[in-house]
């Protein structure tokens, strides 16, 4: 910001309030294709919307009417499709809902090339989040994407929209070849995993190899390897889980991992041994505490 504070806005999707464990499994517990990413179901509450609206009224000197007109005009008076767009709008999974089979489809006369493409329902939305952004969460706008959603077989209602908040974060800091890097903290995982990987590699002399040769491709490919087994048995969303980021980020950590990598020969990643002495026990299921299914009874009394 102007006072040279790093800032990072989280405003990720959120689960809904009646997500469970078990939503994308079938009876016998098994995985059920597709079910997370396609289908009303898997629709989380959205934080787009919240996040960047935080960021042009806290950060941003101009209205947000003035930043988001050249997207309303698009979405307005469109624009004209390649070949290559209106090959991806033949995607047989917007064939799946009505919605986006008459929108991306025209209900089945599929757009050509050269053919102009326009959103007028969604220059209208845009110019409602625009007046008001706080209708997206808070308003009718709130109760028109949740009636939408339910009506799909999804779970998100009008209080998941109330519910949410964006979060103020601090940026994962790191330092590799003369740079300073910041990235994405928790609940992203990226941020971790790719300075953990660059704090391995710094001590190996990548730039004395010939790019993308065998051997400077094994190395990346180790860092990561290793830095995602930390990745996957560590990480998770900061408001539920803590994490020792400070730990898996150090330098003696990295160079206890580092003298694991042989310069000759892959490592298995189910033979990886984590080196010992730098972090806490990874935690299982068995950590996470099961909340009971009794009534919790709570007696207030005076004097």
């Amino acid at each position: 910001d102007h006072t040279g504070k790093d800032i990072f806005l989280d405003y990720r999707e959120e689960a809904p309030l009646a997500a469970t464990p078990n939503m994308y499994l079938d009876a016998r517990g098994n995985v059920i294709p597709d079910a997370s990413i396609i289908g009303y179901r898997a629709i989380g509450v959205p934080g787009s919307e919240a996040g960047l609206v935080y960021a042009e009224q806290h950060y941003g000197r101009l209205t947000l009417q003035q930043v988001m007109a050249p997207a309303i005009r698009l979405a307005a008076e469109g624009f004209i499709l390649t070949p290559e767009e209106t090959q991806e709008l033949h995607d047989s999974v917007l064939s799946k809902f009505a919605t986006s089979h008459e929108i991306f489809q025209r209900n089945g006369d599929f757009y050509k090339a050269g053919d102009r493409f326009r959103q007028p329902l969604l220059a209208a939305t845009l110019r409602k989040l625009a007046a008001d952004p706080a209708d997206f969460y808070h308003g009718p706008m709130a109760q028109q994407i949740a009636a939408a959603i339910q009506q799909g077989g999804g779970l998100i209602t009008a209080k998941d929209l109330a519910h949410y908040q964006v979060k103020v974060r601090e940026p994962i800091i790191g330092h590799y070849a003369g740079y300073t890097i910041l990235s994405a903290p928790p609940p992203s995982s990226g941020g971790v995993a790719m300075m953990e990987t660059l704090n391995i590699l710094s001590g190996f002399q990548l730039s004395a190899l010939p790019a993308r040769s065998p051997q400077d491709v094994h190395l990346i490919v180790e860092a990561f390897r290793r830095a995602f087994m930390d990745r996957n048995q560590y990480l998770g969303d900061p408001d539920y889980v803590h994490m020792p980021i400070a730990q898996m980020l150090s330098s003696q950590y990295a160079a206890a991992w580092r003298a694991t990598i042989s310069p000759n020969k892959a490592t298995p990643s189910a033979s990886l041994v984590r080196p010992a002495g730098f972090l806490p026990p990874p935690p299982t299921m068995n950590d996470v505490r099961q909340e009971a299914m009794d009534t919790t009874h709570y007696s207030v009394m005076d004097a």
